[in-house]
């Protein structure tokens, strides 16, 4: 399970580059207080927790649970 802190995202978008399943995208249809369309996960049930995007992301704004 992968979560983010949208707030503190600011949509480089490296985490959607690095998950191996192509379950992350920048939501569209969504914007942080910044004005950053953040990431999000858009199946949570395909997710392997590899933690590859929170290793990635420079902002620290992703969490993985098993």
């Amino acid at each position: 399970m992968v979560s983010f802190n949208k707030n503190r995202c600011k949509g480089c978008a490296l985490c959607v580059d690095a998950c191996p399943k192509n379950i992350i995208q920048l939501a569209k249809d969504e914007m942080n207080e910044k004005g950053f369309h953040p990431a999000v996960c858009i199946d949570q049930s395909a997710c392997i927790s590899c933690a590859f995007c929170a290793m990635v992301c420079p902002d620290v704004v992703i969490t993985v649970k098993k």
